[in-house]
């Protein structure tokens, strides 16, 4: 194998800076990229920067830090790192995104904090990573942004679909305008006016939920070699998709046994109930959570898509309904007492039957994303072990 090149500290070779907003500063529909410490850009009507660098969460509760790249103006939370090279004609920011990547892991392990974890300035400027010459690094971009490209536009076509499944919920449940509905005339509720033949009834006659709980994780039984799914609420914040294929972490029969863990089945509605409140996503396989968590379970009468949509728009609603000094939680005694809006079932069927497709084809785009970050991840050292990849025929560099 050909060596892979000069390292070097990344104190040497690049400048942080960290943003100066709260979290609080984003806006709805802002002007600009707002980065923080979530997998998620937000936005903002303000910005501080305009200049191509890599993004790099500062801190994060499960040591999941964000890394991004971006061109343009931007504003960013003050515990951000703006990174940038010192020197172009060193190394590109392009590649140091890439070369940051296979980072991330080590980050986790060797960040401090208890409840939540810091990536420090000490941490990062001793950070080796490699330094190939100029040529390869354009060279190894441009065969990995290739990638993230396909991953780019695979994620438009995600958001795209949610927008039409979101719009379609609320256009017929949210502003009663459904195909037929001057047909049906209004009729008094404690919801307000509903159309005729629609009832209100409770979560708990509508629906059932399910709690969770975590294994003592002093017993060493209730994790090693574990197989059964089960979800941290950070596990749903981290990677903010509408479907989870697995857990990061696994527990055994016996942990499953000897706690207050619930497995419930495939396709339920997971939804976070404390300190993030409505963090919403649907699992593939068995699973089960630990405490943070609501799980709503569909039925024929309220189907899975009907339930997930229900939920997504009502989040506002379930936040104003916590309560709490240290961190903010909504009950499972409090959620089962909300009105749940029962359309006809033939309307419910209906909806479900335009989006359930959509929601089929976004979960085969999100593995296929899946698919591309781990390919392209995995490419990242076999590039960097290749030097011949853009040499000449007389050794040197084109």
């Amino acid at each position: 194998m050909a060596s892979e090149g000069p390292t070097a500290k990344l104190g040497e070779l690049v400048a942080f800076k960290t943003g100066k907003l709260d979290s609080n500063a984003a806006v709805p529909d802002g002007d600009y990229p707002f980065f923080t410490c979530s997998q998620q850009t937000l936005r903002t009507n303000t910005y501080s920067f305009d200049t191509e660098c890599v993004l790099l969460a500062g801190n994060n509760a499960n040591g999941i830090y964000p890394l991004k790249y971006f061109h343009g103006k931007f504003d960013a939370y003050q515990r951000t790192y703006v990174v940038t090279t010192r020197d172009p004609n060193r190394l590109t920011n392009r590649f140091l995104y890439y070369a940051l990547r296979p980072k991330l892991s080590e980050f986790r392990s060797i960040s401090t904090g208890a409840a939540t974890k810091f990536l420090t300035l000490t941490i990062l400027n001793e950070t080796e990573i490699q330094v190939p010459p100029l040529p390869l690094q354009r060279r190894i971009a441009g065969i990995l942004l290739a990638y993230d490209d396909l991953i780019e536009n695979s994620q438009r076509r995600i958001r795209i679909l949610e927008n039409i499944a979101r719009a379609l919920f609320r256009q017929w449940f949210g502003q009663f305008r459904f195909p037929g509905h001057d047909k049906f005339p209004r009729v008094c509720t404690s919801l307000g006016d509903i159309p005729k033949d629609w009832e209100v009834k409770t979560v708990a006659d509508s629906f059932e939920i399910s709690g969770g709980g975590t294994p003592s994780r002093k017993e060493s039984r209730y994790w090693d070699d574990g197989t059964i799914q089960w979800f941290a609420p950070n596990n749903l914040t981290a990677v903010d998709t509408m479907f989870m294929d697995d857990s990061p972490e696994h527990i055994t029969e016996l942990g499953l046994a000897e706690s207050s863990a619930r497995l419930f089945p495939a396709f339920s509605v997971m939804m976070t109930s404390r300190a993030t409140i409505g963090a919403i996503a649907i699992n593939t396989r068995e699973a089960c959570t630990n405490q943070g968590f609501i799980t709503c379970l569909p039925n024929e009468r309220v189907p899975l898509y009907f339930l997930f949509h229900w939920l997504t728009e009502n989040v506002p609603m379930f936040q104003r309904m916590a309560s709490g000094a240290t961190f903010k939680e909504i009950s499972r005694g409090v959620f089962k007492s909300i009105e749940f809006l029962h359309p006809t079932a033939a309307l419910v069927r209906r909806f479900e039957s335009q989006v359930e497709p959509m929601a089929k084809q976004m979960l085969t785009l999100q593995r296929q994303i899946q698919n591309l970050r781990r390919t392209r991840d995995l490419l990242l050292p076999q590039l960097l072990s290749t030097p011949r990849l853009c040499s000449d025929d007389r050794g040197g560099y084109k």
